[in-house]
């Protein structure tokens, strides 16, 4: 079965890439907007995740994976949310700034910059191993 790419987005005050290597695992939960559950909801374990910090930071700081498949949300009171399970992989060498993803043209067509409210996101292979590329790390 083919791998799939995705993005997710967190404030690091609210849950930061360190936070999650603390912690081993989290549920992904509280997206309550349509089409990132619908995201969320075709996760499937083993998909690779880049992990983005918003607010100052805007940039892709490090790698995860989904270890788990998309189920309901416990923190969803009106239902029909779903969370998934993630992992940290590891921090890139190199964050990425979202002003690096503008400038790139290989990049600039990615939901990251033409829709950057959405909190997660299906990232296109090509554009998941270029983002890799500027961060300077390999996924071996």
């Amino acid at each position: 079965m083919a791998r799939s790419f995705w993005l997710v987005k967190s404030e690091p005050s609210e849950y930061a890439w360190a936070r999650l290597v603390a912690d081993r695992a989290t549920l992904w939960t509280g997206v309550r907007n349509a089409a990132a559950r619908n995201h969320l909801a075709a996760m499937k374990p083993g998909d690779l995740v880049l992990y983005y910090h918003t607010g100052d930071e805007k940039a892709v700081v490090a790698l995860a994976k989904v270890t788990g498949e998309a189920r309901p949300d416990p923190t969803g009171k009106d239902g029909g949310w779903v969370a998934v399970e993630l992992a940290p992989v590891k921090a890139l060498a190199a964050p990425v700034p979202l002003a690096a993803v503008k400038a790139d043209p290989k990049l600039r067509d990615l939901a990251l910059v033409r829709q950057s409210r959405l909190s997660v996101m299906p990232i296109p292979q090509p554009a998941f191993e270029r983002i890799l590329a500027l961060g300077k790390t390999k996924l071996r």
